[in-house]
């Protein structure tokens, strides 16, 4: 038996005050929404600790993960992260600033800049990116590895659903 949590209260009062609605929905988003914050919440701990923040993180981990040799230009590192220009500009300037990526000129086109990893933010976000999802795991070992997969499956079907109504 799952205990009562404060979204039943809240269901509650508005089975009370009107009977007439159906709040199924409304009790699922609101559960959600309570997990969304407190995994924000339990997530940002992680990119503290490394000196980052969760935007700046992003785009490191966009660099890393785009393989050697790490580096895009600005409009689709942008693009990635759905961006816009003037906010990924920010974010670089903070990252080149603190030595973790540097803007290169493109050798295809010398107009243009590619966005690129430098060591010290490589080793960073590798650091980071083994921490966070370490972090991950450990909060979400409090469900059963089938609960876990069946999770997956609903939130990628809720996703699939949502994009394809947009």
């Amino acid at each position: 038996m799952v205990e009562p949590d404060a979204v039943d209260a809240i269901e509650a009062q508005w089975r009370r005050e009107r009977p007439d609605l159906d709040l199924a929905a409304m009790a699922i988003i609101g559960r959600l929404s309570r997990v969304a914050a407190v995994l924000a919440r339990e997530i940002e701990v992680v990119f503290t600790a490394h000196g980052l923040q969760r935007g700046e993180f992003d785009v490191l981990a966009a660099l890393r993960r785009c393989g050697e040799p790490f580096a895009l230009n600005p409009s689709a590192l942008a693009d990635t992260l759905m961006l816009s220009r003037a906010g990924m500009t920010g974010r670089l300037d903070r990252l080149e600033q603190a030595g973790l990526v540097r803007r290169d000129a493109d050798a295809a086109d010398r107009r243009a800049i590619k966005v690129a990893l430098t060591e010290q933010g490589r080793a960073l976000v590798d650091r980071a990116v083994r921490a966070h999802t370490e972090n991950e795991t450990r909060l979400l070992a409090v469900l059963p590895a089938a609960d876990r997969r069946e999770l997956d499956r609903i939130a990628r079907a809720l996703l699939a659903g949502l994009a394809a109504a947009d």
